[in-house]
């Protein structure tokens, strides 16, 4: 490798580095300081529901990167919210969502 595509790689990952730990620290170093607007505080109520949400659908809606609207992890997944908002048990959704997709890659030998 050359010595250029080196310092360039180098610099691509502190810029990476910086650009995710100066907002998080931000937060810290400023403390009480500045106060963030109503509006701001009132939508990061939802920002881990929407990260967890960006992880989870595409891997429940997607089968081998196609968009695969019936399948297996689609019914666990249905499953576990159904156990979850019925029952108070907070196990209860594992087991039913792993029993359902267990039970469906079995029974289709998927």
């Amino acid at each position: 490798m050359s010595a250029g595509y080196d310092a360039s790689l180098w610099l691509v990952f502190l810029l990476i580095g910086l650009a995710t730990t100066l907002p998080r620290a931000s937060f810290i170093v400023l403390g009480s300081r500045v106060v963030l607007p109503s509006l701001v505080q009132r939508a990061l109520r939802y920002a881990p529901a929407a990260a967890l949400a960006a992880i989870v659908v595409p891997d429940i809606l997607l089968d081998s990167g196609a968009f695969a609207p019936l399948n297996a992890k689609l019914a666990a997944a249905i499953a576990a919210a159904a156990a979850a908002l019925l029952w108070r048990n907070p196990w209860l959704p594992f087991i039913a969502g792993m029993g359902v997709l267990l039970g469906l890659r079995m029974g289709t030998g998927v």
